[in-house]
């Protein structure tokens, strides 16, 4: 299935690569070179998925970002930041402000590929697995929409997965690692450090029925369906 893929990065030979491959690989893509453009860019184009780097002119990815995600119109957009810092702590921060993926440079287009796969959901599901309802959570696979009570949960697309992995469990312990290769694609830089920054911003979207997510230390997640029942 062709999308429509914003690529943000002030490099021109990084915009070349990228462009070459997502186009071969039969994507539309279209480009920004600093942090203001995106933004408008990505309002306008309402692109399936944005690849962001770090360092911008003008305005950080992160900063980015976090107006990406504060926008209603821009929230759902699944983002991949690509960048050369590689801490761990840069990771988590990343994805502790929206991003659903990260890759850092220099990077594999091969490896940066299949992570848009997962993503765009083309490792996709089962025929009969549109709607899942456990208690008063309602998760919907055609629209990637998910409600708690009739309302909209605001998820970023690794946040749907993990929820719906757990809603799914039928109450069964998930490992990390577990959750690690089915939520976040299994991509290499993902650490238990990081399943657990995406656990975290899920129980507070969550709100009060944030228990209906149990750790279960040093080994993983199970999802507690009475929480959402009472």
């Amino acid at each position: 299935m062709k999308q429509k893929i914003l690529i943000v990065d002030d490099e021109k030979d990084i915009l070349r690569l990228l462009e070459h491959n997502l186009g071969k690989a039969g994507h539309d893509v279209v480009s920004a070179e600093d942090g203001p453009e995106a933004v408008d860019m990505a309002k306008r184009e309402l692109p399936g998925l944005i690849i962001l780097d770090w360092m911008l002119p003008n305005m950080e990815g992160t900063e980015v970002l976090k107006a990406l995600k504060r926008d209603p119109i821009t929230e759902k957009i699944p983002v991949v930041m690509l960048t050369a810092r590689g801490e761990e702590l840069d990771r988590v921060v990343g994805l502790e402000l929206g991003a659903d993926d990260y890759i850092v440079k220099p990077f594999s287009p091969r490896e940066l590929l299949l992570r848009i796969n997962v993503l765009l959901g083309r490792k996709g599901r089962e025929a009969g697995e549109s709607l899942t309802k456990a208690g008063i959570l309602a998760m919907d696979f055609d629209r990637f929409a998910a409600t708690l009570d009739g309302k909209p949960l605001k998820l970023t697309s690794t946040e749907f997965r993990l929820l719906s992995e757990l809603a799914n469990s039928g109450g069964r312990l998930l490992g990390r690692e577990y959750l690690i290769k089915k939520a976040c694609g299994g991509e290499s830089h993902a650490t238990l450090r990081t399943i657990d920054a995406h656990v975290r911003r899920l129980r507070m979207k969550l709100g009060a029925r944030r228990g209906c997510i149990e750790t279960v230390r040093g080994i993983g997640f199970r999802f507690r369906v009475e929480e959402l029942e009472s």
